[in-house]
């Protein structure tokens, strides 16, 4: 067996480990609310995000890709000496594969894009030096660190905070629903339509404008409208007997706790026979808050709220769906591209700037995915659903349409997103909406702590990587 096909059938089994890792870590984030908040069962979501993550990794897969993923350093390093690409990109897959795989043993939910990036600046800057790797893009997705969670954190907690105040701060939670939801669903299908145009469909190179997008996004976000009107409108409201008399909005709660600080402050200045009064009146609002905070769980485990929860489950599930589809078709790259390279060479002996990416190697790619979503995806799918944050349906439609509105505004103006940090920070928005405390402090530390030194590890192993291959076929 000559060394070029033991070094084809390496790069083979790494680039398959990369789509297992891939599977395990990054497509479990599309599912995590959905998981988290009940929407959908384990089994359930692993069946959903493989039919789509494959869809889009196998028919709209990337067929051409570059050598060198994101441009971080130019293939003309390589042209008098083709093979360190060849040792180089074996070793990057391994090394971001493994990373993966111990991120996801922890249940960090990281970037799989900024793990081979890392990887690929590691042995890039050992045989061509540190000129020449293309820094200002490195600079730029550490920027992404900050620009993807606190764009799609911010749009998540406006959202989630504009539903609690327009559906379930109102008497009739369920008529406020029916109100809302067809605007709301003609919004959510322009911003979904936008999202598979910009990043799920951008390798079938349909060269639409924002103007041509946007129009066919109206026009199916219309019919959805439509449509959503005439489902909503068939759910029947409770009878009055049947809703719960004590129920109180969670406004009450918010105010009357306002006026014990403020009555504390009185009681506290306050002198003499006020200062009595004034006590006896705090001692009575704390135990009206007491009760009105009772009241408030009896409204969350009401009929009404779990007929609200059940309309945004299939609102959260859609979201879902639509950003896994997205995945499978942009993330599939950080596998296939790399194997797609080191087939190339060998084939031809030469470095071009983009490899031709062959059906069997999407096809891999795509099963990789599968697997390691169903193997070991539920870790990273229990972090993002549960560990951060208590998720209901509501929450995670936030969550999951946030991701999908940055994806859209990134794509637009340019600007560097993980799909990863993306969601994490719609699971942190609508946790902040409900005050710092509703937020697993730990969990989310730990979180910012792996995005953090992905880059470094997946460098420092592709080096290691890199000098074994070439002292051993070198």
């Amino acid at each position: 067996m000559g060394i070029e096909t033991i070094l084809l059938l390496l790069a083979i089994a790494f680039g398959f480990y990369m789509a297992w890792s891939i599977g395990a870590n990054d497509v479990a984030n599309a599912m995590g609310t959905s998981v988290g908040s009940g929407a959908l069962t384990i089994k359930r979501a692993v069946i959903l995000a493989a039919i789509l993550e494959f869809s889009g990794a196998f028919f709209v897969g990337t067929h051409v890709s570059e050598t060198i993923r994101k441009g971080i350093i130019s293939p003309e390093v390589f042209a008098n000496t083709p093979m360190d690409l060849v040792f180089g990109m074996i070793g990057a897959l391994l090394a971001a594969a493994i990373w993966l795989q111990i991120a996801t043993y922890f249940g960090w939910p990281v970037s799989t894009t900024h793990s081979i990036v890392g990887s690929v600046i590691g042995f890039g800057a050992v045989v061509g030096g540190f000129h020449s790797v293309e820094w200002g893009k490195v600079a730029s997705i550490v920027a992404s660190w900050v620009v993807s969670p606190l764009l799609s954190g911010s749009i998540a907690f406006i959202i989630f905070s504009i539903l609690r105040r327009r559906i379930y701060f109102q008497d009739n939670p369920i008529r406020a629903a029916k109100k809302i939801v067809p605007p709301l669903v003609f919004t959510v299908f322009i911003i979904l339509t936008l999202a598979l145009v910009f990043k799920g469909l951008k390798n079938l190179h349909l060269d639409l404008g924002f103007g041509e997008a946007f129009g066919i996004a109206v026009i199916v976000g219309f019919i959805a409208a439509v449509i959503s009107h005439f489902l909503v409108r068939n759910i029947n409201e409770l009878p009055e007997e049947e809703v719960v008399e004590e129920k109180q909005p969670a406004s009450v709660v918010k105010s009357l706790q306002s006026a014990i600080k403020h009555l504390t402050r009185v009681v506290q200045n306050a002198r003499g026979g006020l200062k009595l009064e004034a006590d006896r009146i705090l001692s009575e609002l704390k135990t009206v808050n007491d009760t009105a905070n009772l009241q408030v769980q009896v409204e969350r485990s009401s009929a009404e709220f779990k007929t609200v929860q059940r309309i945004f489950v299939y609102l959260q599930i859609l979201s879902a769906a639509f950003v896994a589809f997205a995945h499978g078709a942009n993330d599939v790259a950080n596998a296939v591209g790399p194997l797609a390279a080191v087939v190339s060479i060998l084939n031809t002996g030469l470095v071009t700037m983009k490899a031709q990416v062959p059906l069997w190697i999407l096809g891999m790619g795509g099963v990789g995915i599968i697997i390691g979503l169903a193997t070991w995806g539920w870790r990273v799918m229990e972090t993002i659903g549960k560990k951060i944050t208590e998720l209901t349906p509501t929450r995670g439609f936030a969550a999951e349409f946030a991701a999908a509105t940055t994806i859209v505004i990134a794509s637009k103006l340019g600007l560097p997103i993980s799909t990863t940090h993306t969601l994490v920070g719609g699971v942190l928005g609508v946790g902040l909406a409900r005050g710092i405390g509703a937020l697993n402090l730990r969990t989310i530390t730990d979180i910012i702590i792996s995005w953090v030194i992905t880059i470094p590890v997946g460098a420092a192993g592709a080096i290691l990587f890199y000098y074994i291959l070439k002292g051993i076929f070198g």
